[in-house]
This record gives structure tokens, C-alpha cells and sequence, in this order.
């Protein structure tokens, strides 16, 4: 019996990808990334944060089918596929597997099976299938991940598998932790045993997406894939990839759950999220999402785990893969979602209404605001929003969000591009005003991703001083990074441009810090 655990998936503008329908652009609360979540974001391969201390759930993002005997210091889980076909499980932590079962018993009579050898005929709605089906293709990435104990080396590569699908004028569309540390790309098309260098041309983290070129022409021929619009409940949903358990195309079914603001793992931030119930596996990854009309709503990336919940999955909807790709092409590379910049509180005690002189049901209250940001030139703590581009936020921090439904006000921030101005109404000290910001992505003190992929280091008289990152204090395990440097991580914010929290990671042991060797992870005041 082949095991096997189903931990995870990795798997419009210029283009020729169509939309069809829109949707008005609706809302959410924009809250601190160092607020607590209410479930646990968890990374299984790529993505190297560690969980929090939430044990009712976690959210996972990977790869399928790693090809690496890399050893793993975290609590991550790995889905192997070794050379030779079976596959296992490697792990470090708690233990979840599953194994594959195949049903029905054996028949009595022994006749041996019938096989009509005559050509079939094809319906036309299976034509119909096979042509969108021959837009996914598989990816195949080496990655190598920086050492970031040791951060002037890298650590042994590994091989990945995922899935993709053409979007038009020679462009891929995939997740980003498909390709994260990528030293080489490969993509193969559905019936054909070639693969194609692909050049990753932008990288989303924020979003999850990742856009690929591939210049051979002989790659190219499938029709792109056509955009729709946001789904409604109970709608069918079809996900295609190439997930764990064989190596052709798989196509699993479903329907619609929720749709809401959802945490992303990979990139911890909170955009538009689409929830289904068709099965996502490691592998599915990057792959599309079909309605009934044969239409991509969306891009498979994430899945929900708990021992109290079963078939939830997550969906990119295609409003933040358009504007992922519009931010690409108005600015030539990916610049990110953008940020109010501002810590926000939930305003239902009709007694704080009353103290803050706010005399409807309605607004969020401004508890902290980022001095790098805009916002810090126009708003104060103990602020009241009332309203973000005339649309009024609920007390609840909510908005409007189609005929009969709300959303998070955050929704409304993330439909906005960088550099954009946004008028909010608030309440100061029961006066209300107007007053514009300007949107810029959210700058992390401690960054969750480092850009450019390997970490900054400085060496002086063998003292190894580097900044304070998340996959850093992953690597290193939160029990040796001491709780005032969580604290700091976790809670402050940045008070200038460029601030890092810099620490001695390590001394390496000589003659002039003798005495000192048993230093490590201790933060650096002055260099």
C-alpha cells in the first residue's frame, strides 16, 4: 500500500487573459501584521515561518514530491517522491499521515477483462475539456535556500514540483512559493515529455504569485485561459493540477464555502481568499480553478489542516490576480499591495462610542499608527474611521461587499495600487473631518521574507552580526532568540526608513574575543 500525506499544495489588462464581469470594489480593517491571528500560518516547504502557539488549525503552502534528504530543524512536514516511485513521508514534529486505499474486492470469476479496441467518439464538451486542460502545464523548480545561521553560505538543493497554466503573450501564471529560492525553472506541457526553461519575470510574496516566461516557441500552442469573476456560494469549482499520487494531469471537484479576507501563509498577509471544498494537494499549487462555464476563478495555493475540519482549501481570486498583474504592468516589476499603515480596533462598546463622541454605530477606532507611514502625517491615536473613499465602515470594522453580504474593511485597501490617495472620514474629539493618504506597502521591522534572498551579514573580530529576520529566528528556534527580541519582532514598528534589529548571531572563536565564544543571538545597541 503506497502512503502518502496530503499536507499541502504548491502544487486583465495587456495580456490576452479576458475578464468577462467584474466586481465593485468592496472592503476590511486593516490590522497590524503583529496582531494575533486566529489561525495558525504554517509553511511546509519554502516558507519558513514558524507556527504560532494556536493549536486549532494551521494553514499550509508547499510544494509536492521533494526530491531532498535535507534535514529539517522546524516542524515542518515533507511529501517525498523518491527516484525509484515510492513515496513517503519525512518529518520533524507531530506526525500526520494517510494512506491510499483502493476499494472494492476482488471478483470471483476470474474472466479476464474486455477492451473494445474500436475508436471511440469524442463528444464535443469533452473537445471542450481538453482544450482548456492543455493550458496547465507542471513546474519543476531546484531551490536553494540561504543558510541563515551561517548567511555567507547556502544549504544543499532540493527539487520541487508544482503546477501552472498560460495566461497569454507568453506568460505563466504560478504561485510564488512554487519558485521561492529558485535557481532553475522547468515547465512541461500536459502530453509531452519535453521541458522548457521558464524565466521568473516578478514574484508576489505578499499575494502568493509568480508570473514566468517561457521563450521557446515550440512550448507555446494551447489556448490561454480565460478570467471570470468572483463566484457565488455553492457554485461548482473544478481545480486542476498535478498533485502528489502520479505524474498526469488531475482534476478533483467541488463547490464554493466562503468567500471572505483571508490569511496567506507564505506571504502573512490578509487579502480576498476564495474557500472551497474540492481536494487541494501537494502539487496543486499554482494550478487554476474552473466554474462550470470552463472560466479560471481563481489559483490553487493553500490549504486548512485540523483535526476538527476536513476539505477546506483556498483559492487566489482572480481580483488580486488582476491586480497583481496590473501592478506589474504599470510599473515594469511588482511593488506589493499596499497599506493604511494604521493599527485599528473594533468599535461595538456603545460606552468607548460614547467617550470617543461617536454618536452612530459605525467606525473603527485608530489605536497605533506606523511612524514610517503616511497616515502618522494626518492621523492620532484615538482617531476615529467612519469612512474610506465614501464608503462607510461598520463598527465592526466591515464594509459592503456585493447585494447582501459585508466584508473586512481591509478589502477596500487592498483594491488600491502604491502611490494611490485614499479620502477617509474620521472623528476627532466628536469633530469630523476628511483627510487623504497616500497607500504604500507595509515596511516590517523584522522582515518575513529577505529580498534577494540571501541575508546581509558583518564580521568583525570574529563577531557575526546580521538583522533579525523571521526565517532567521526560524531557523535558530524561538527558545534561543529570548523573549525581548520576540517582543521586539512581534510588536514594534519601525521608526525610520532602513531600521533594522541587528544581533551577534554567533562568535567565531579566536585569540581577541576570547571569552566571548559562547555569545549567540544577542541584539547589537550600537555598530
Amino acid at each position: 500500500m503506497a502512503m502518502a500525506v496530503a499536507n499541502c499544495c504548491f502544487s486583465l489588462l495587456t495580456y490576452t487573459v479576458k475578464f468577462r464581469c467584474c466586481v465593485s470594489s468592496q472592503r476590511y480593517l486593516a490590522k497590524s501584521h503583529h496582531s494575533i491571528a486566529s489561525v495558525t500560518c504554517k509553511a511546509v516547504v519554502n516558507h519558513k515561518r514558524r507556527p504560532s502557539s494556536n493549536r486549532d488549525g494551521e494553514l499550509k503552502e508547499g510544494v509536492s514530491q521533494k526530491k531532498s534528504s535535507r534535514k529539517s530543524k522546524d516542524e515542518r512536514s515533507y511529501i517525498l517522491d523518491d527516484d525509484d516511485g515510492i513515496r513517503g513521508k519525512r518529518k520533524a514534529g507531530r506526525s500526520q499521515s494517510a494512506a491510499f486505499k483502493s476499494f472494492g474486492g476482488q471478483r470471483k470469476d476470474k474472466k479476464e477483462p474486455k477492451f473494445d479496441m474500436k475508436e471511440q467518439q469524442v463528444e464535443p464538451q469533452n473537445l471542450k475539456d481538453a482544450a482548456f486542460l492543455d493550458a496547465v502545464v507542471k513546474v519543476y523548480c531546484t531551490h536553494t535556500e540561504p543558510d541563515y545561521s551561517l548567511p555567507w553560505q547556502k544549504q544543499r538543493q532540493y527539487t520541487s514540483t508544482g503546477s501552472a497554466f498560460m495566461i497569454g503573450n507568453g506568460k505563466l501564471l504560478t504561485n510564488a512559493h512554487c519558485v521561492e529560492h529558485y535557481t532553475q525553472v522547468k515547465v512541461k506541457r500536459r502530453g509531452d515529455d519535453t521541458k522548457y526553461v521558464a524565466k521568473v519575470l516578478a514574484r508576489g510574496v505578499d499575494c502568493d504569485i509568480a508570473l514566468l516566461s517561457v521563450e521557446s516557441e515550440e512550448f507555446w500552442g494551447a489556448e490561454p485561459l480565460e478570467f471570470g469573476c468572483l463566484p457565488r456560494l455553492q457554485d461548482a469549482v473544478t481545480v486542476v493540477g498535478y498533485p502528489l499520487g502520479g505524474d498526469t494531469i488531475s482534476v478533483t471537484k467541488g463547490v464554493v464555502s466562503r468567500i471572505e479576507v483571508t490569511s496567506y501563509a507564505h506571504g502573512s498577509s490578509d487579502l480576498l481568499g476564495i474557500q472551497i471544498d474540492a481536494a487541494i494537494n501537494p502539487g496543486n499549487s499554482g494550478g487554476p480553478a474552473f466554474s462550470d462555464q470552463g472560466e479560471c476563478i481563481g489559483v490553487a495555493f493553500q490549504v486548512y489542516r485540523s483535526e476538527e475540519v476536513e476539505n477546506i482549501g483556498y483559492v487566489i481570486p482572480t481580483t488580486v490576480v488582476s491586480h497583481f498583474l496590473n501592478d506589474y504592468e504599470r510599473n515594469g516589476r511588482y511593488t506589493g499591495f499596499p497599506s493604511l499603515g494604521v493599527l485599528l480596533q473594533k468599535l461595538e462598546n456603545p460606552a468607548l462610542r460614547a467617550c470617543l463622541k461617536v454618536n452612530s454605530n459605525e467606525g473603527v477606532l485608530v489605536r497605533r499608527v506606523e511612524p514610517i507611514s503616511d497616515a502618522n502625517r494626518v492621523l492620532k491615536e484615538g482617531d476615529v474611521i467612519v469612512s474610506f473613499d465614501d464608503v462607510n465602515v461598520g463598527c465592526e470594522g466591515t464594509v459592503p461587499f456585493r447585494s447582501n453580504e459585508r466584508i473586512a474593511f481591509r478589502y477596500l485597501i487592498s483594491q488600491r495600487f502604491t502611490g494611490d490617495v485614499a479620502e477617509l472620514g474620521i472623528i476627532r474629539a466628536g469633530s469630523f473631518i476628511k483627510v487623504k493618504v497616500v497607500l504604500n506597502p507595509r515596511v516590517n521591522l523584522v522582515p518575513y521574507h529577505v529580498d534577494g534572498g540571501q541575508p546581509s551579514y558583518l564580521i568583525i573580530a570574529g563577531l557575526v552580526f546580521t538583522p533579525l529576520s523571521e526565517p532567521l529566528m526560524e531557523e535558530e528556534c524561538e527558545d534561543s532568540i529570548g523573549l525581548k527580541l520576540l517582543a521586539k519582532s512581534r510588536y514594534s514598528l519601525a521608526r525610520f526608513k532602513g531600521e533594522q534589529i541587528v544581533i551577534v548571531s554567533q562568535v567565531l572563536a579566536n585569540e581577541v574575543n576570547f571569552g566571548y565564544e559562547e555569545m549567540s543571538n544577542q541584539q547589537a545597541r550600537y555598530l
